[in-house]
């Protein structure tokens, strides 16, 4: 078995509106999948079937080969989820909240203990062990929350948007466990909007609009087969709007980002020419001029307009 998920000609209606509609893919053993998509787009709804919360209209998937209809309960015994609005019990201690996830598992004491230990050191929580959740920071609750995923030794962990709203230093810690984890084995499902955290933990993306897959590989051929969304990036000493700059027919789109003016294009080289050219009639310094590959909010945004008709 290759395969930590399969999905086939999966389906969910509501009413009229087609949550997710027919869709195929599969996630291998021990790597990090990304699953993206703009709001309403079947993301929640996917994740929700694959983690057996809600039943499908039709079509199958498994978790590590067991069917998630006719075998829930092995499927859910070998999963742990992490949802974005995810909370721990606040009225009892982060080690409590541990031995309570352990005992509802089935794991053995003396293993749960020693797994709590482990993993409360490496969140940074085992100061706060005997400390309510209650008092925790959303950094430090997330980071319990993650804690108590982990404790079961899931072999395929479903993460709903991990860092969203940490500080810096949290959000580096999660994604370097995240990292570590994966390396020792586990099958990371990762569902972000967040497209620089896809790309830096992601070995391959999906991409979901209107219920339907858009796109599926790794990061970096996603970003290599969009050559229109190359672009060049260029700063003069003085403020200068998009509307002065002169008009290139190469240029597909551009705009202002903070002191820098980008232009897509895919013809870097023509546009280049017309920059130097028009700072040479301007008597304006060019402070940075840089040619750049499409990144992958470029790649999610053209792929959901292609889709919308944009």
């Amino acid at each position: 078995m290759e395969h930590a998920i399969e999905v086939k000609d999966l389906t969910k209606n509501y009413g009229e509106i087609t949550a997710v509609n027919h869709i195929n893919f599969e996630v291998r053993k021990k790597e990090i999948f990304g699953f993206l998509g703009p709001n309403g787009a079947g993301k929640t709804t996917t994740i929700r079937i694959l983690t057996g919360v809600i039943k499908p209209d039709g079509g199958t998937a498994t978790i590590m080969g067991h069917n998630i209809l006719k075998e829930p309960l092995k499927a859910k015994q070998i999963i742990s989820v992490v949802p974005e609005m995810a909370n721990a019990y606040i009225n009892l201690t982060a080690w409590q909240n541990l031995m309570l996830i352990g005992e509802l598992y089935g794991v053995p004491k003396k293993v749960r203990q020693e797994r709590a230990r482990h993993l409360l050191r490496d969140f940074k929580l085992f100061e706060r062990r005997k400390h309510l959740a209650r008092g925790f920071s959303k950094g430090m609750k997330q980071k319990l929350i993650l804690c108590m995923a982990l404790l079961t030794e899931p072999q395929v962990l479903f993460l709903d948007e991990p860092t969203s709203g940490l500080d810096v230093e949290s959000a580096r810690l999660i994604r370097d466990t995240i990292r570590q984890y994966n390396r020792d084995g586990t099958t990371i499902f990762l569902s972000t909007h967040n497209m620089e955290e896809a790309n830096r933990l992601c070995d391959r993306i999906a991409i979901i609009n209107h219920g339907e897959i858009a796109a599926i590989d790794n990061p970096e051929s996603l970003r290599m087969k969009s050559s229109t969304l190359k672009s060049v990036e260029v700063s003069f000493n003085k403020s200068v709007s998009v509307n002065e700059l002169p008009k290139n027919a190469n240029v597909t789109e551009a705009k202002k980002i903070g002191d820098k003016i980008k232009l897509y294009t895919d013809e870097p080289h023509s546009v280049i020419n017309s920059i130097i050219d028009y700072a040479r009639s301007q008597d304006l310094k060019i402070i940075s001029l840089n040619t750049l590959a499409p990144t992958l909010e470029d790649v999610f945004i053209k792929l959901v307009r292609e889709y919308k008709g944009d």
